[in-house]
């Protein structure tokens, strides 16, 4: 009983925010673009580099992990191009989808509440490589044709790969400015939650069948493909849990916005992400009790 308390107090703070950012699009019809683009550009940036130029941060303490968030992607495409080819869904739409899921929005701040702050740079090295993974092969995956040019522009990506230079070399911010940069960058965690919720509101699920297909793949091939990693891989109890629980994450938001600018079927994919989504509270229990 201690534990389902456990995991309830975990997950609970991360609907309710959510539930704010849905109460509040419903209410007043925000236009959130300033305030993604506030994230993308400033805020995640900022949380990424100053996570990996820490004085605790040594990249190659967690190849492991990031070899293990590498296997799970590739093994839920695998799982994910199957299913697609059985049941003749659009390869380009649902693939995506399973493979790449929610890792800022609701893994960040999950690893935060569920294993505390001293785990949240083994969460940035999954974010990193799911996010790098996401915005170059995920595209070429969605869209073939799609140019790479806007990508490589972006500060996301820059601030990964000063983080993994900055983390190679033993580069540190200086205190005063690491603890400006990191109460920027925290303001991401919520913001991102919060942000979910408002585009939940917009969205509408005319697709159910598929959506819940993909609600239950997602998951469960993550899980399956992760559950055998952690016990071969040398991680430690923690980092096994951070493992498993971006595993059981739901579709990204982000899948949806790809598949509607490259024309893949974004009916498929917002279905797959709104039940997915909805899903993930029991997903993402199951996958807290597996890890603690």
């Amino acid at each position: 009983m201690e534990l389902v308390f456990r995991i309830i107090n975990i997950i609970t703070p991360v609907l309710i925010i959510s539930a704010f950012g849905y109460g509040y699009a419903k209410l007043r019809q925000p236009d959130m673009t300033q305030v993604n683009r506030l994230s993308t550009d400033l805020l995640y940036p900022l949380l990424i580099y100053t996570a990996m130029a820490s004085k605790d941060f040594h990249i190659l303490d967690y190849l492991p992990l990031i070899g293990g968030g590498l296997v799970v992607l590739l093994g839920s495409g695998l799982i994910g191009w199957w299913f697609a080819r059985m049941l003749n869904y659009n390869r380009h739409a649902f693939i995506p989808s399973m493979m790449f899921s929610n890792v800022a929005n609701m893994g960040l701040p999950l690893t935060l509440f569920a294993f505390g702050p001293e785990m949240l740079p083994a969460a940035v090295s999954l974010f990193m490589t799911f996010s790098l993974a996401h915005f170059t092969f995920g595209i070429r995956l969605c869209a073939p044709d799609a140019s790479m040019k806007g990508i490589l522009r972006g500060p996301m990506l820059w601030a990964m790969v000063g983080g993994v230079i900055s983390s190679l070399l033993g580069i540190t911010l200086p205190d005063w400015l690491a603890s400006s940069t990191r109460m920027l960058g925290d303001a991401a965690i919520p913001l991102g939650l919060f942000t979910v919720g408002v585009g939940f509101a917009a969205f509408r699920v005319e697709r159910w069948s598929v959506g819940i297909v993909g609600a239950i793949l997602c998951p469960l091939s993550g899980l399956v493909v992760a559950w055998p990693l952690v016990h071969l891989l040398p991680l430690s109890k923690a980092m096994q849990g951070v493992l498993l629980l971006y595993a059981a994450l739901p579709p990204a938001v982000m899948n949806y916005i790809f598949a509607d600018r490259y024309q893949q079927d974004p009916g498929l994919v917002s279905a797959i992400v709104v039940v997915g989504n909805i899903a993930s509270i029991f997903f993402v229990p199951f996958a807290l009790y597996l890890a603690i």
